[in-house]
């Protein structure tokens, strides 16, 4: 049996679809805090909330392999991970893989440091386990191009930092090769796209593909966060964004070079063209 938390997700909804092509959709529970989100994804759904351990043992009883998505509750997610992971032991889940953050242990954020305590909550687990340290999505930035395309500028404040960007597709697709794979227990893998570029090159694939000017606009951390915040996002999270753009993926911790990722799903990553295409036709 196989279950995946955050299954509603972006990153969730994309594991469970891949997943449904390499085991019986009767092997697969959906764990969600929502049941009508949940209905959607045609594999059992149980639900459970990470801040409640005793609903999360329940929806982890007889489940061998467990991916636990990391929580998008950047100021809760500790406490969150943990119970998880207490309530896969309950259960005795045999295998836990998590989805954790490149690099994790070169960023010195906040952001970073929930990941790493995770991490070593999860060796000292006692199951079998496996770390995905994920980079970042294409879609985390690619949201973006086309309000860029209308107004000209593209923001952030990576400076001239390389990153190397891969879809979640493909990061889903990781997540199933190591849930329906063998070799993987006790594994940290660092995964990120084949190719790295900069904001600067996300702009000009957009101007190139939209026929209007596109530039990337490098902000101060401060102005980030100010111009996030105006958009709507709370101050607190106006701020982490600002913070981990700024002190993190500006100095370079999201390039890696190792392929791992695409050696998992055995094919390339998501180009920067296709990766721009798809934005743009949202």
């Amino acid at each position: 049996m196989f279950a995946v938390t955050g299954s509603t997700g972006h990153l969730g909804t994309k594991v469970i679809s891949s997943l449904r092509q390499h085991v019986e959709a009767s092997k697969i529970i959906a764990v969600a805090r929502d049941a009508v989100k949940a209905s959607t994804l045609d594999v059992a759904a149980r639900i459970a909330d990470y801040k409640d351990t005793e609903a999360l043992t329940r929806a982890f009883d007889g489940v061998d392999t467990l991916l636990l998505i990391s929580s998008s509750s950047l100021d809760s997610r500790q406490i969150e991970h943990a119970n998880a992971l207490v309530a896969a032991k309950n259960a005795a889940v045999k295998h836990v893989i998590y989805t954790s953050l490149l690099h994790g242990e070169t960023w010195g954020l906040p952001f970073a440091e929930d990941h790493l305590l995770t991490e070593k909550a999860l060796k000292e687990l006692g199951s079998d386990y496996t770390i995905l340290r994920n980079g970042w999505y294409w879609e985390n930035n690619t949201s973006q191009l086309p309000v860029a395309a209308q107004s000209g500028a593209l923001i952030g404040a990576a400076g001239d930092a390389e990153i190397s960007w891969a879809s979640r597709q493909d990061f889903a697709d990781a997540a199933v090769a190591v849930m329906t794979g063998a070799g993987h227990a006790a594994q940290t893998y660092e995964l990120a796209g084949d190719a790295a570029h900069t904001f600067e090159d996300l702009a000009d694939e957009a101007a190139r593909q939209s026929g209007r000017p596109v530039r990337y606009a490098n902000l101060s951390e401060a102005d980030l966060a100010s111009t996030l915040e105006r958009a709507g996002l709370p101050r607190s999270v106006a701020l982490m964004v600002a913070e981990i753009e700024a002190r993190g993926v500006a100095m370079g911790r999201l390039k890696d070079t190792s392929g791992a990722l695409s050696k998992l799903i055995g094919r390339p990553t998501q180009t920067v063209e296709l990766a721009v295409a798809e934005a743009l036709r949202a």
